[in-house]
């Protein structure tokens, strides 16, 4: 085997997808891999690509945009999705797999492969001493990267780009608010339309209030801390606070007139634009850990949002990921370093398959510039180039995602949920063909 080119910190899902398409580039990589010498609070078994909650991939319908992803990526070769639909069990219309077959599977095709070593011992820092040699780096230590790694990137990022807590507020489809209930209006500006205002009386407030404390949430893992920040309470903490507290917070209805009545509301919601088109909109203050049906459902009181479409539910968990429009490039290397990119959780992109996703376009890229070549970003109304373009999206408070439609230019056009949903499906897909048809390479064989 020739001497190894390029370095991956992390045999998970997007390092094993990164390293199988550079070698069926023919570009020689090793990966990193620390278990079995020592294990995340998570992870209990030695394959590579181990899933550590959920054995669901999700929905394979391609008119979601998880869907869209998994075709794109089936297109380009996916190793992960070739294995996944090797060893799927069944779950209706979602993706799901068998975890000990899946791993097993990824291991031996990984370990197989002529142009990959697999070193099994930990790096716990970027300038370790052993990647002194290598042309690249790739970190994809997932969001349970350890200690020393995780002080290694912050001290190459910033301590300020480098967030080792999820708080995470729902986002909602706009056109799914009733605008005969909202209203635009800024509590300290109120010429400014930045925010759709849900007004509530005091017994809508109360009934919302009842339900947060009477929610079901979601118990934390094994290897959580249920560690809170205060500039970062679940809405239901601070609820359980006292009737008052979020009428003090982010439901004080100061500065706030609902044009209907000519009245101050007793509170208000206040949803903030997600983009410049205004088609998504985020719950200011509603980071929770009620269980994704228990939002649906209390949320859906608020005047307003009776009908709200969720692009995106709440959580609050244990994450360590960049700030990436600060800190990364859109090839997703990291701008204070030339060599250093990241893959995966730890870049801000959310679940499986969008980690695996990353890591196969670094892959790409890499595979092109390595061999003397150069690949484009997928265009942003595709999935990926979707997924790759939120890393790049400025924002005051950068959270990771999922992918969705969302993340994509709006249509511009009038059309139902469901028709919405097929027509943004078509278009990326029609724009994935044209891009994979003029600039990227032949997807390689996931099972060679």
């Amino acid at each position: 085997m020739s001497k190894p080119r390029v370095a991956i910190i992390g045999g998970g899902l997007a390092g094993c997808e990164c390293a199988w398409r550079l070698a069926s580039a023919g570009v020689p990589c090793v990966i990193f891999e620390m278990k079995p010498e020592k294990y995340s609070p998570a992870h209990v078994e030695p394959g590579l690509a181990e899933l550590v909650c959920s054995n669901s991939l999700r929905s394979d319908e391609p008119t979601t945009a998880v869907g869209q992803l998994k075709r794109e990526m089936r297109d380009a070769g996916s190793l992960v999705l070739a294995t996944a639909d090797d060893t799927c069990v069944p779950a209706g219309k979602a993706l799901a797999v068998d975890r000990e077959r899946f791993s097993k599977a990824i291991t031996e095709r990984i370990e197989g492969h002529e142009l990959i070593t697999v070193e099994r011992r930990e790096i716990t820092s970027i300038d370790a001493p052993d990647l002194a040699d290598y042309e690249v780096v790739v970190v994809s230590a997932g969001p349970l990267a350890s200690d020393e790694l995780a002080v290694s990137l912050a001290s190459a990022v910033g301590e300020e780009r480098l967030y080792f807590y999820d708080a995470i507020a729902p986002i909602i489809a706009a056109d799914s608010v009733d605008m005969n209930k909202a209203f635009w209006g800024s509590r300290w500006r109120p010429e400014d339309d930045d925010y759709l205002n849900c007004p509530m009386t005091e017994d809508e407030y109360m009934t919302l209030y009842n339900e947060l404390l009477a929610a079901d949430k979601v118990k934390p893992h094994d290897f959580e801390t249920e560690i809170h920040f205060e500039g970062c309470l679940p809405v239901e903490a601070m609820a359980e606070r006292g009737p008052q507290t979020l009428t003090f917070g982010p439901l004080k209805p100061v500065g706030l007139t609902d044009p209907r009545t000519g009245e101050r509301p007793f509170a208000v919601v206040q949803l903030r634009a997600e983009n410049k088109e205004k088609t998504r909109f985020n719950m200011v203050g509603f980071q929770t850990k009620l269980t994704y049906p228990e939002q649906k459902r209390v949320f859906r009181m608020i005047p307003g949002l009776e009908n709200a479409e969720f692009e995106r539910m709440g959580s609050i968990h244990r994450n360590t990921y960049v700030n990436a429009p600060h800190a990364l490039t859109p090839n997703l290397r990291l701008k204070t370093r030339e060599n250093v990119y990241l893959a995966g959780q730890i870049t801000g992109v959310e679940g499986y398959v969008e980690s695996a996703a990353c890591g196969l376009w670094l892959g790409m890229h890499l595979a092109a510039r390595l061999t003397g070549g150069e690949l484009s970003l997928p265009p942003r109304d595709t999935a990926l180039g979707a997924l790759l373009g939120h890393l790049q999206e400025e924002s005051k408070d950068f959270q990771p995602s999922n992918v969705q439609f969302g993340l994509m230019p709006p249509l511009n056009v009038r059309a139902g949920k469901k028709r919405r949903k097929e027509l943004y499906a078509q278009r990326a897909e029609k724009s994935w063909a044209a891009w994979r048809g003029q600039d990227a390479p032949e997807a390689p064989d996931a099972d060679a």
